[in-house]
């Protein structure tokens, strides 16, 4: 048997309501604060990820899946969408029709990481991007919308996380005695972080590995190299968070894991995941437009790791994806015949419809209605058809009504429209 490549994911079908709730929740939350949504491919040359994210960066080192392409350039699969987004705001000149976009683009990502749960090589992602406006206020309102975001989807037992990573005119000097201070403590560095500390010290805050956590714990803190602007710029953020009543936490070894990064940086955790404990992370990156070949250009954004979303969904367990409003049940050879055009007319008429043709008896016709979770069954045979009508019966209550085939449509339509408005009276009757 051919098995699934190690570290890919199927999305089945007891999972997918988790993940259409999800994208939708996320669509109508972002359309609400004007964002519009961008589509991009997966491929992209290599040399946009080197520039974005870093050299130095365990993602362009080690886990990108790269490959020749057809014009000797190299090629590789996505790793993260922003640079891609900027890419195309760059490319398409979006700034020279408003210089202010806001986008968010959902799809999937790739990263040769070691298969863990929560982790997959080829993981989903919500990127949302903030182009040309530089107020710290967007920073916060991306924040509240994250905050929004769980909320809407009821996922609790969070934490805000903030950072500031200054700026190029105050980052430098905090780097300089950052690299100081690990040559100290060497010894108890990885061999990445060994070659970080001259390169992007920065990087080793970022480090997970238990010695490496160690030789950090009484390391020089950002916050007390900021410069005047990137302070006011940070402070302006916290009364943003105070005054939306959004309780955070000051991470002074908050980096993330992009070199892009600068000034404000943030992280969502829970407690839901174990160890793979964040759902979410941003930050602004004001200086990555012009790297990449465009204008001097402000940006924020954020990150939301769908795949982590679901796992905490699926906990309330299975979400099917699409539940039938009715199963057509039908009794004898003619009722079958009549079911095909039935089930075609009411799945026509925007009616989620499941039919059974195999002529099974009316008993394991309606275990298998049980089984698919519908509304209704409607039941026609020999005595039915003769008598121009069908039977539909409510699975919650029990009740039973006898339709005219002519009104098939209409009357299942009113039933369900019914259920919709009072689902409470429906399953009171069935208690």
């Amino acid at each position: 048997m051919i098995q699934l490549v190690r570290g890919f994911k199927d999305i089945l079908p007891d999972e997918i309501g988790a993940w259409n709730r999800i994208e939708k929740t996320t669509a109508d939350l972002l359309a609400s604060f004007g964002f519009s949504e961008i589509r991009l491919p997966i491929l992209e040359k290599t040399e946009l990820f080197r520039r974005s994210i870093g050299e130095m960066t365990d993602i362009v080192e080690k886990e990108m899946y790269t490959f020749p392409g057809s014009r000797d350039e190299m090629l590789t699969l996505r790793p993260e969408a922003t640079a891609s987004v900027a890419r195309a705001y760059i490319q398409q000149r979006l700034y020279a029709v408003d210089p202010i976009q806001k986008l968010y683009t959902i799809g999937p990502m790739f990263r040769k990481e070691r298969p863990q749960k929560g982790r997959y090589r080829q993981f989903y992602q919500i990127n949302a991007e903030v182009f040309g406006i530089e107020s710290p206020l967007v920073d916060a309102q991306l924040i509240v919308m994250l905050w929004s975001l769980f909320k809407r989807l009821e996922i609790f037992n969070l934490s805000v996380h903030i950072n500031s990573l200054g700026c190029p005119a105050c980052r430098p000097e905090f780097k300089n005695l950052l690299s100081g201070n690990l040559s100290s403590r060497g010894e108890l560095l990885c061999a990445d972080c060994q070659r970080r500390r001259e390169k992007n010290p920065l990087r080793v805050l970022d480090c997970k590995v238990p010695s490496c956590q160690d030789a950090i714990a009484g390391a020089p803190v950002m916050s007390d190299f900021l410069c005047q602007a990137c302070a006011r710029h940070f402070d302006s953020v916290k009364r943003a968070l105070n005054q939306q009543e959004i309780p955070y936490i000051i991470n002074h070894r908050l980096v993330r894991g992009l070199d892009y990064y600068c000034r404000t940086a943030f992280e969502i955790q829970t407690t839901q995941l174990g160890t793979q404990n964040a759902v979410a992370g941003g930050g602004r990156y004001d200086g990555l437009v012009e790297a990449l070949g465009g204008p001097s250009m402000p940006a924020v954004g954020f990150a939301v790791g769908i795949d982590r979303l679901v796992d905490i969904l699926l906990q309330r367990g299975p979400q099917p994806g699409s539940v039938p409003d009715v199963f057509i049940a039908p009794l004898g050879d003619e009722a079958i015949r009549r079911s095909f055009e039935w089930s075609c007319a009411l799945s026509l008429a925007d009616i989620k419809t499941e039919a059974d043709f195999s002529g099974k008896s009316l008993k394991a016709l309606m275990k298998r209605a049980d089984r698919v979770g519908a509304d209704f069954v409607l039941i026609a045979g020999d005595q039915e058809l003769q008598n121009g009508s069908v039977v539909v019966r409510n699975m919650k209550t029990k009740e039973q009504t006898s339709v005219p085939i002519d009104k098939i449509a209409r009357q299942i339509k009113e039933l369900i429209t019914k259920k919709i408005r009072n689902p409470e009276a429906s399953s009171q009757k069935s208690e």
